[in-house]
Order: structure tokens, then C-alpha cells, then sequence
């Protein structure tokens, strides 16, 4: 009873006119994000962290702002997966396989709107999946001490790479260079300077969010300018989108795919590191295997649509879960969200059901909404989103661009700050061309302080004794999936990856 009660209590939060607005707009900005090729919800909800500090909003309407960004974002790539085999992020390739057929029998209209339904289910379900199983995740961590804490944040960094990933080298090499900007500024213990050349700027260490700013949203500016060379992907080419509403028959017979794949993806974005894409790869494969007697899969089988629309947004729904409960983020945008909840001076964790309930409750109250705004905005305004594909990316990108300074000096107005987003930016777009993950470096400027200070509480309660590291049965479980995590994107990953990718490559070639 006390669950029913706390979730009344939130939406008393979330149904405040504020909340209410603030979940609208995040709906549509999240939308048109997820839509445009390349995007997606991670810098999605980068590119708009500014906006919210600068409005000066509260955590619970800050949160609610960029959570709605974060769910509208993975509704909004399937749009241009549909009408253009052009997956909106990695997690929409999947869907590229069945939509892209049905839009070119004329059925696009009708994909659009059945996968908006399964994204609705997906996510809907994953909410309550995330009622009931992060005070579950809570009661376990509240057993945590400094060894399993720091157990905990290695777990979260050799898994964070996902089972797809095909080179954990650079992986760790991210890591590491997180956890070494992390270490900039002044030693909590010793009051001693660290990597700061003198620059009484840096004393206070590196500002996370101008980090993520710069590494997400403006490396995405340089990568458009480079390769896009200003054009759109849609540029010339028109859209038939047809009916809007897909017939009853047609729901009636993917219900039963998108309740199993809802679950499969739920369970998938809860594992840290695996994410939307291993959740939406997960669930088209299994479905396929289950259902496909007639081999219909790959040349417009509605249910090849709902699948995978249904298990990456359940996924998304699953990545709050050890966020919220444990402090870890579970995919890439939950880790620039829990830098959200850091900068508004809120730790994540068992503590925070507790010490912040008007957060927690207030956020699981605007998913709910956000899912029913979602689902009613993405069928009857599908024309408006697929109009928003032609916009060039000249137009896009100094938008981007302008918010991500002006919002990065509306919160700290520093100029210096500004110079250091910059860098980010230059050192994002060297890495991505590089093809080094920039997710591990965000996880590293957030956890490494917490993840060193765990370490020396560790190791001085047990009179520096290393093995205080691997002492209880709870540690040493973390330390087993830790390295199996880390090891078996060695092993399985390239051929999860191509797989993926050859999927896509023969089966959604068939529209071409």
C-alpha cells in the first residue's frame, strides 16, 4: 500500500501546471531529437541540460524536463528508420528491418503509428517495472559498504561498454581517461592541488556538466560540419505517409509480441552496460524465432515493427532502475541524467527513496504522463515530425550550438568554462572519429572521486589490507559480474555487432 501511496503523492507533484508543461515540451523537443539521424536521446538530453539550469528549475521539474526528452527520443528513432532506413540512434536499426518495407508498400503510416503503441506498451510497462523492482534493488544496496561500493563502480565501468561493444580496449582506455579527469582539482583528504598547472580555475575540478555539454553537443556540431556538409538526409525526397491509424487486426496480432518483448527489454536495460540496442536486437531475434513460421520477417511483418519498438523502449525504462537504486547508470543518457541529479546536489542511490521521495515519486508520476502525451502526440502529428527530417543540418546545428554556450554561461557565467567546453568539444570529435566511446568518460568524471574515496575508506578501515577489496560474498558476486561483463563483449561481441548490422544489411535492403 505504501507504493499506491507514494505514486499518488507524485502525481499530486507531476500534475502541478509547471510539471505538466515541462513534460509536454520535453515530449516534443525529445521527439524531434530521436528523428533526426544521429542525434538520439543521449545528446538529446545534452544538448538541453543548459535550457533547464538556466531556467533555473527545480530538481523534480529539471528531472522531469530531461526524462520526458529521454523518453520522447527514443519514441521519435523509428520515424526516420521507417521513411528512410536511417536509424534515428542505434537502437532504431532494428526496426529499419520490418518499417522500411511497410513504407514502401504504403503502409508507412500505418508503421509509424503501431510502432508508437508498442513504444507506448514498452514503456508503460517498464515504468511499473521500475516501481517494483528498484526499492527491491534499494533494500540490497542499504547492505553495501566501501569494498562493495567500489565493487559496485567497477561492475559499472567494464559492463558499460554493452555486449555489443567489439573492442573493450578502447573501452577501458575511456574509462581511464574519465577517472584522470576526475582526479583534477584539490585532494578531499590531502588539500593538495592535482593536475591543475596552477590554474586556480581548476581547483574546484573539472564542472561534469560542461564536460558532457562539450563532449556530446558541440562534437556533435564539428561532426555534422564534417560530414553532413550541410545537407539533410531527407533532402529531396517526399514522403506517402497514408493511413494514420494501423486496423485492429493489425494491433490484435502483435499485443502478445509486444508484452513478450517488452519484458525482454525491460530485463535487458536493467543489466548495466547493456542498454536500448542489446534490448531492441534482443527482442526482434527472439521474436523472430518464436513467430516467424512463414519467414515474413524482413519484408514488412508488422510484428518485425513492434518488436523492437517495444523492447528498446522498455530497455530505456529498465536503465533508471539501478540510476535511481543503486547510483549506476544503466545506459549512456542515464549517465549524463545522473549528472543532472549530481549538479542539483542529489545523490542517487538507497538514499534517495528515503531523503528525496518528492524526487523519486515526482519522476515515476511524469513518466506515466510523459508516456499517454507521447502516445497522443506521435500518431496524429506524425506529418509535422516527418517534416522536421528536411531540415537541414546548416539550420540545426548553429541552434545547437547557441544553446550549448549560452546555456553553459547562464550557469556558471564563465568565460573559462566556456573555453573548457570547447575542448570537450575538439577532444569529442577526436575520439568519435577514432571510434572511442564517450560514455565511459562521462561515467568517469561522475564516479571517480566517489569510486576513490570508497577505495581509501576500504583500505583504511582494514589497516591498508588489499583483500578487504574481495572480503564478503556480496564483493566478490560483484566482482564475478564485473569481469564476466567486461570479458564477454570479447568473446561474443563482434558477432552480436554483425549480426546486427548484417541483419539489417540483407533484410532491410529488400525496400531498397
Amino acid at each position: 500500500m505504501d507504493m499506491f501511496s507514494n505514486l499518488a503523492d507524485g502525481f499530486a507533484i507531476a500534475l502541478t501546471f509547471q510539471n505538466l508543461g515541462l513534460a509536454l515540451l520535453g515530449c516534443f523537443l525529445g521527439t524531434v531529437m530521436g528523428a533526426l539521424p544521429g542525434l538520439g536521446p543521449s545528446n538529446g538530453v545534452a544538448i538541453l541540460i543548459p535550457l533547464a539550469f538556466t531556467l533555473g528549475l527545480d530538481a523534480t521539474p529539471a528531472l522531469i524536463l530531461l526524462t520526458s526528452v529521454y523518453y520522447g527520443a527514443m519514441y521519435g528513432g523509428r520515424i526516420s528508420s521507417i521513411l528512410l532506413n536511417i536509424p534515428g540512434d542505434e537502437p532504431a536499426m532494428m526496426t529499419c528491418l520490418d518499417g522500411y518495407p511497410m513504407a514502401k508498400k504504403g503502409m508507412a503510416g500505418e508503421a509509424l503509428s503501431l510502432s508508437g503503441v508498442a513504444s507506448f506498451v514498452g514503456a508503460f510497462l517498464a515504468t511499473w517495472g521500475l516501481i517494483l523492482l528498484a526499492p527491491q534493488l534499494v533494500k540490497i544496496a542499504l547492505l553495501f559498504g566501501p569494498a562493495e561500493y567500489f565493487a559496485l563502480f567497477a561492475l559499472a565501468f567494464m559492463t558499460l561498454g554493452g555486449v555489443s561493444s567489439t573492442n573493450q580496449a578502447k573501452s577501458a582506455f575511456a574509462a581511464a581517461l574519465g577517472l584522470g579527469l576526475a582526479m583534477v582539482g584539490v585532494d578531499t583528504q590531502t588539500g593538495v592541488p592535482r593536475f591543475t598547472f596552477g590554474e586556480v580555475h581548476l581547483y574546484d575540478g573539472l564542472d561534469f556538466l560542461v564536460a558532457i555539454v562539450g563532449l556530446f553537443a558541440l562534437s556533435e556540431v564539428f561532426i555534422f560540419l564534417e560530414e553532413r556538409h550541410g545537407k539533410s538526409d531527407a533532402e529531396g525526397r517526399s514522403f506517402k505517409i497514408g493511413r494514420l491509424t494501423p486496423p485492429l487486426s493489425m494491433l490484435k496480432a502483435c499485443t502478445p509480441t509486444m508484452l513478450r518483448t517488452s519484458l525482454l527489454g525491460f530485463l535487458a536495460g536493467v543489466l548495466p552496460g547493456a542498454g536500448a540496442s542489446l534490448g531492441s536486437f534482443i527482442s526482434y531475434s527472439m521474436e523472430k524465432r518464436l513467430v516467424d513460421k512463414e519467414g515474413t520477417f524482413g519484408t514488412g511483418d508488422p510484428r518485425g515493427v513492434a518488436a523492437p519498438e517495444a523492447g528498446n523502449n522498455a530497455a530505456a525504462g529498465g536503465a533508471l532502475v539501478p540510476m535511481l537504486a543503486l547510483g549506476v547508470p544503466g545506459s549512456g543518457t542515464t549517465a549524463v541524467l545522473l549528472a543532472v541529479l549530481l549538479a542539483l546536489n542529489i545523490t542517487p542511490g538507497p538514499l534517495l527513496f528515503t531523503n528525496n521521495p518528492d524526487v523519486v515519486w515526482g519522476l515515476i508520476a511524469a513518466l506515466f504522463i510523459a508516456n499517454f502525451m507521447l502516445l497522443a502526440m506521435n500518431i496524429p502529428m506524425v506529418g509535422l515530425f516527418t517534416r522536421l527530417l528536411l531540415i537541414p543540418p546548416r539550420v540545426l546545428m548553429p541552434i545547437v550550438a547557441m544553446v550549448s554556450f549560452v546555456g553553459i554561461y547562464g550557469i556558471s557565467g564563465s568565460s573559462f568554462d566556456l573555453m573548457v567546453m570547447i575542448g570537450f568539444g575538439v577532444m569529442g570529435w577526436g575520439l568519435r572519429k577514432l571510434d572511442v566511446p564517450l560514455v565511459p568518460i562521462i561515467l568517469g568524471t561522475l564516479l571517480g572521486n566517489a569510486m576513490e574515496n570508497n577505495l581509501r575508506r576500504a583500505i583504511t578501515i582494514d589497516d591498508g589490507n588489499w583483500l578487504t577489496l574481495v572480503d564478503s560474498p556480496l564483493s566478490i558476486g560483484l566482482w564475478v559480474v564485473a569481469i564476466t561483463g567486461f570479458l564477454l563483449p570479447v568473446v561474443v561481441g563482434r558477432r552480436v555487432k554483425a549480426q546486427m548490422h548484417r541483419r539489417r544489411d540483407t533484410e532491410g535492403s529488400i525496400g531498397d
